[in-house]
């Protein structure tokens, strides 16, 4: 919690007034109002429900509750400022550490804590998009860049891996040592065998698609998707503009950079992802594929197994993945070696979020947890992606979360790998 806390507070550091309310968009929430809410979801989910605490803010409910305070409302309310919420957010954090006793906690409270503190670490994601979204300044993360540098590039990750496919189960189990409520339950799928690509589809292959015309050829694009790029009027990437002197420029915060050829291509939408894949004469992959290819690991006489990671079970180090953040952005396709599945797969987990194929529908099974809001009002309405970004916290991500946004999502950090079609 108190990582979490510190890494909301340096996303908000620096920022003006102005800035902490910020234009009304669809895709981004008032900072202000933001953190007010990360801070009573704490306090409501943890002290006063589970445990009958007073109020500690007289309107709390009235401003903070995400799902009774529609998105464009949220630029109007009365919010506190930023030093009485500020104070808030330290009086919440203290009653909540105060709270836990010595030694090992108890299985609810376990569950509580975690999913209050990945809650935030949400929300901590979301600022961030919201500083790209907003062209602010890139924020500073003490501990700073690890200053990872990829050894030989790209090379030797062309091309696709062979995935030999098989029967495993697809979500979570019971005893899982955490899980959220769409990944309940574990239940047995069965996988072709099939080719998926090594790497996340890269900025060099992406800008090859545009040049190529891929976002004036209708054919390459579902009719939902064409429609969303007519409205968006989008010829590139949202991040994206061509450099005077050739090739192409990209945003990060607020700096212009040239594009890193073999940085994976991120902020697209499902529908973009989808049209490149079809100019490619290539596929999403289906979230099944997506989880066993990221889990399974050949066993002991030819069986197979189920791991946390694509590397094992062992945590995640900055060696397997670029989580954490601070990198402040994507890293080269060709990084972090170590964190392969056993066919040669790079960076399943972390760097981007990865599209797949399906919508977002409960499992077998499914029934909500406390926050019952969390997943069911999303089902059927928006896309899965798997394994995290960037800016996605490592105690957060295995290679069962799912993740869900609409199609037409573009401010997220989210590229994707595409599979062969056979």
């Amino acid at each position: 919690m108190q990582n979490a806390r510190q890494r909301t507070l340096e996303l908000i550091d620096g920022l003006s007034g102005e800035q902490l309310i910020g234009p009304k968009l669809p895709i981004v929430n008032p900072m202000l109002w933001e953190i007010g809410h990360v801070a009573w979801f704490y306090e409501n989910f943890i002290l006063r429900r589970e445990y009958g605490a007073a109020p500690m803010l007289e309107r709390g409910d009235d401003l903070y509750d995400s799902i009774a305070i529609a998105h464009d409302r949220r630029w109007d309310l009365p919010v506190y400022s930023l030093p009485e919420i500020r104070d808030y957010m330290a009086r919440v954090l203290e009653a909540l550490i105060e709270r836990l006793p010595d030694g090992m906690a108890s299985a609810r409270d376990s569950f509580l804590y975690q999913f209050t503190t990945f809650h935030e670490d949400m929300h901590d994601e979301a600022f961030t998009w919201a500083r790209q979204t907003l062209a602010y300044p890139t924020p500073v993360f003490e501990g700073g860049p690890s200053n990872r540098r990829p050894a030989g590039g790209s090379s030797g990750l062309d091309g696709d891996a062979d995935i030999p496919g098989g029967s495993f189960a697809l979500g979570s189990p019971s005893d899982a040592p955490f899980l959220f409520d769409n990944e309940k339950w574990a239940h047995p799928v069965t996988v072709a065998p099939f080719r998926m690509a090594r790497a996340p589809v890269t900025n060099r292959a992406f800008a090859a698609f545009v040049e190529d015309g891929g976002y004036e050829t209708s054919s390459l694009w579902c009719a939902e998707g064409w429609t969303w790029r007519s409205q968006a009027d989008a010829a590139h990437p949202v991040y994206w503009k061509p450099d005077t002197s050739g090739g192409w420029l990209v945003r990060r915060f607020d700096q212009w950079m040239p594009l890193a050829p073999d940085h994976p291509v991120i902020h697209v939408n499902w529908y973009e992802a989808n049209a490149y894949c079809r100019w490619a004469g290539r596929r999403l992959p289906t979230e099944a594929e997506w989880e066993f290819a990221a889990t399974m690991r050949p066993g002991e006489n030819g069986d197979m197994k189920k791991a946390r990671y694509p590397w094992g079970d062992a945590p995640a180090t900055d060696a397997h993945a670029n989580l954490d953040g601070f990198e402040l952005g994507v890293i080269d396709v060709g990084a972090c070696p170590e964190g392969d599945n056993p066919w040669g797969c790079r960076q399943l987990i972390g760097n981007v979020w990865e599209w797949t194929a399906d919508v977002f529908r409960p499992f077998p099974g499914f029934s909500p947890d406390d926050y019952k809001e969390y997943s069911q009002p999303l089902f059927d309405e928006t896309r899965v992606l798997r394994g995290g970004a960037w800016t996605s916290r490592r105690r957060m991500v295995t290679a069962t979360y799912r993740n869900y946004f609409g199609p037409d999502r573009c401010d997220v950090f989210a590229g994707f790998r595409t599979c062969a079609v056979t």
